[in-house]
């Protein structure tokens, strides 16, 4: 605290920091890259685990063998929806009963503030229908979710059909403790959301959607699935969701084991996993996932429905199937066992998903960064804002000090001894009618010059110029008073025009008025050398000059009266001082 408390110390750290802020500066955003850089090697980048005890084995078999029936539902799909051009409703409602599900719909609405790509339409509306399993060995207070968004564009079907196939597998199990939702979605992300707002009773989109008629217990956690054919090639999976928010470590560990057990190929960001990790081969293949989930995450909006499972504290991701070039193909059944093992061991958890991470980046699915790594990166480049608001700060500070400190050396300070000859027994004031305290002002700007000495229009006696030299103030030493035989300014007749001062290089009076100014070669006393100034032009135009001399009389007086006060006055009237006020005391 004595650093900062201390003018001088605090000085020499303002200079020392803005004399080596653009060094910092480019240290520091250096060094934040360089650590950024660093997280894809293994020293900081760690393996990763399950941390949720109810999920640390996989040991359940599988025993979904649904693929034929979820192709020939997906058959049927397709043809019902390219019949009627929208999701078949009717359709749905009826294969859910068929297999054993409470079926529900709900209707939806939104009025786009644009219109969309697509049809060039401001109004969307649509139903979601939707199934709930119940379990048959607890009461409905928690629940997990199956869903799979439709588009007006996208071809879901196969997803659509294994959701149903599932249903089927599901609906003969006994060992269930959670209800199981199936729901169909229509429009992808407003479907979802007017579900979801619906569900939790709450709008904060200002979708227009019909209540709920039937409800299950608390989500836990929810997988949306999108398929695009009866084979797969691999299983992309996509964490990133609503402004940047991610679901809990250990849900995307249960999808990587139950790939990894079924000999599913997974890829994160599309892109396989690194073999070797130490060779420069892995470490740079992680870099390009790592800044593709940075660039996604920074983009804010969410890359699947599951994004907005996430904004109501649900557990979610979305699994995408993609039948590339690759050798390796995998069919509905390969799929359908890995969402049974993870829906299997979602069933075993006792509460929600908090025991691994929220905030972590992954390299590759078999790798995470936690936020203790990551952010010393983000701090290091930060750093650089903060030291550029710090210079801009004292450089502002610098230049408010500079302007209350003088310019230059001040003259030596002559001693005006008060006038003997006028009564004055209030406090002194300067033009603006102020009480004259202010601290000693800097020779340079003193000037002699009296600002009744240009207004010709005001009467004599009658402005403060006039009254003040009539008066004969006493902070306005001997020297500077008119001289004798002058003509003093209360002789002038009422409402008449004060006279102007003649031309530069000596002050002359035309009729009565007064007899000279300091530093004139007249009868007047030469004045003090560091306040002689050149007399007043003869002619002044315009209302600057005027406010200029105004101005410096009042700086004038205010210097004159600080002058007068510090020295001990002699005469008849001794001014003595007790704290702030001053007391005029007659000899």
């Amino acid at each position: 605290m004595g650093l900062l408390s201390d003018p001088v110390r605090r000085r020499a750290l303002a200079r020392l920091v803005l004399r080596l802020n653009a060094p910092l500066c480019v240290l520091s955003y250096v060094a934040g890259i360089a650590w950024f850089l660093a997280l894809v090697f293994p020293p900081l980048t760690q393996r990763t685990y399950m941390s949720e005890n109810a999920m640390g084995s996989t040991m359940v078999e599988e025993q979904f063998a649904g693929g034929d029936r979820a192709r020939a539902f997906a058959r049927d799909f397709a043809a019902h929806r390219k019949k009627s051009g929208a999701l078949p409703v009717a359709w749905l409602e009826r294969t859910m009963r068929s297999v054993g599900l409470e079926v529900y719909t709900q209707s939806f609405s939104r009025k786009l503030p644009f219109p969309d790509e697509t049809h060039e339409r401001y109004m969307v509306s649509g139903t979601n229908v939707y199934g709930i399993l119940r379990a048959p060995r607890a009461a409905s207070t928690e629940s997990l979710v199956l869903t799979v968004p439709c588009g007006s564009d996208s071809t879901n079907s196969q997803a659509v059909g294994l959701l149903l196939a599932l249903a089927a597998h599901f609906r003969g199990q006994i060992y269930w403790a959670k209800d199981i939702i199936f729901l169909v979605t229509e429009h992808d992300l407003l479907g979802t959301e007017a579900w979801l707002e619906a569900y939790h009773d709450v709008n904060v989109t200002g979708m227009q959607s019909s209540p709920l008629q039937g409800r299950a217990g608390a989500i836990q956690a929810a997988v949306a699935l999108e398929l695009s054919s009866d084979v797969v090639t691999s299983l992309d999976v996509a964490v990133e969701g609503l402004n940047g928010q991610l679901p809990n470590l250990d849900l995307l560990n249960l999808f990587q084991t139950f790939c990894q057990k079924g000999g599913l190929l997974c890829t994160l960001q599309g892109k396989l996993q690194p073999q070797d990790w130490t060779s420069l081969d892995g470490p740079l293949q992680g870099l390009q996932t790592l800044l593709l989930m940075v660039l996604r995450q920074a983009s804010g909006r969410p890359h699947g429905s599951h994004g907005l499972f996430l904004r109501y504290r649900v557990e979610a991701l979305t699994l995408r199937g993609i039948n590339s070039f690759r050798q390796y193909k995998y069919d509905l059944v390969a799929v359908g066992k890995a969402l049974e093992g993870m829906f299997r061991k979602l069933n075993h958890l006792l509460e929600r998903l908090h025991q691994s991470f929220f905030l972590y980046l992954l390299p590759a699915l078999s790798r995470f960064v936690s936020i203790g790594l990551y952010m010393p990166a983000a701090g290091f480049l930060l750093l650089v804002l903060g030291l550029k608001a710090l210079e801009l700060w004292m450089q502002l500070h610098e230049a408010e000090v500079g302007l209350e400190e003088p310019g230059g050396a001040p003259g030596p300070s002559v001693p005006l001894p008060p006038s003997q000859g006028c009564k004055h027994t209030g406090p002194r004031q300067g033009l603006d009618g102020t009480e004259a305290g202010s601290p000693d002002l800097p020779s340079t700007a003193a000037g002699l010059h009296r600002a009744h000495q240009l207004l010709t229009g005001l009467p004599a006696g009658h402005h403060h110029g006039a009254r003040r030299c009539a008066c004969q103030a006493s902070w306005a030493p001997d020297s500077l008073c008119c001289p004798a035989g002058a003509d003093k300014p209360s002789s002038h007749a009422p409402w008449q025009p004060v006279p102007v001062a003649g031309a530069s290089g000596g002050a002359t009076v035309t009729g009565r008025g007064l007899a000279a100014l300091p530093g004139s070669a007249g009868p007047g006393c030469a004045g003090a050398p560091h306040l002689r100034c050149p007399a007043l032009p003869t002619a002044v135009s315009g209302p600057l000059p005027l406010l200029a001399t105004f101005l410096e009389c009042a700086l004038l007086e205010v210097r004159s009266a600080c002058l007068s006060w510090t020295e001990t006055p002699q005469g008849p009237h001794a001014a003595s001082f007790r704290g702030n006020k001053r007391v005029s005391v007659s000899a």
